[in-house]
């Protein structure tokens, strides 16, 4: 080895959170996602001449696991990261960092596979639920550092990990968006978002008489829980406005 190499390395479970090995190349660094754990390389001069590269990279990993959950609804617990400086002589210095984060919910899924009568793949749920999900925890990834993009995904992860109020972080997304173009129809000619969309995630999460809602014991007397419908409807809008979002973060960008 001819120079010093910083390696940070992350724990995560469950250690099949992306179903297969991720490797993301950068002019920078080389990050690998691969069975519960990530490791990121960068040169020491590198590392050393920017010292917010740790707090950022971290930051990016975890936008990437927010992505990817936007599409699981399901936990992780990912770790703070370890630092190796790796010297020219093979040997090291170890730094650890022990904080947590962790998200309690979690859904089973059910894969799918269709083939024609050759045998051929016609079909595949996982293989297009991986392609998906990492598509956009790329692109997620790329924008970690939006401020808006950041409380989006905030709430999204809080209505993970908060089940009985899920509705009112989840309409905190739209709230958030309204904010940040004035208003509903701005936010929806500016992201595409349809009409019906804009009122059915208003509807779910504060007209109707749901005990994850925003107005329960202020606006009705008797309450009931959503039904497993109606809260998929309601992840899936405030899915798609963060989606159409970030599409926008990257048209503005090009």
């Amino acid at each position: 080895m001819n120079a010093s190499t910083v390696v940070l390395q992350w724990h995560f479970t469950p250690p099949d959170y992306f179903e297969q090995s991720i490797t993301v190349s950068r002019e920078d660094y080389t990050l690998v996602i691969d069975n519960g754990k990530v490791e990121a390389t960068v040169l020491a001069e590198v590392y050393d001449a920017a010292p917010s590269m740790h707090d950022e990279l971290h930051g990016a990993l975890t936008a990437r696991f927010l992505g990817a959950q936007l599409l699981s609804h399901s936990s992780f617990e990912l770790s703070r990261p370890s630092m190796t400086r790796v010297r020219p002589d093979g040997g090291s210095d170890i730094s650890v960092e022990l904080e947590g984060e962790v998200i309690r919910t979690s859904l089973g899924v059910l894969d799918t596979q269709f083939q024609d009568q050759h045998g051929n793949i016609v079909s595949d749920s996982r293989r297009d639920r991986i392609e998906q999900r990492q598509s956009l925890a790329e692109l997620i990834s790329a924008h970690s550092g939006d401020l808006l993009l950041t409380a989006l995904l905030a709430s999204h992860r809080t209505s993970v990990r908060d089940p009985d109020n899920e509705l009112v972080h989840l309409y905190e997304i739209r709230d958030a968006l309204g904010a940040k173009f004035g208003g509903e129809m701005k936010t929806r000619n500016a992201l595409g978002i349809a009409g019906s969309q804009w009122s059915r995630l208003g509807q779910l999460c504060s007209d109707e008489p749901l005990r994850q809602g925003r107005h329960r014991g202020k606006k009705w007397t008797v309450l009931r829980d959503a039904t497993h419908g109606e809260l998929e409807e309601a992840r899936a809008i405030a899915h798609s406005m963060i989606e159409k979002y970030v599409q926008w973060l990257r048209s503005t960008e090009a």
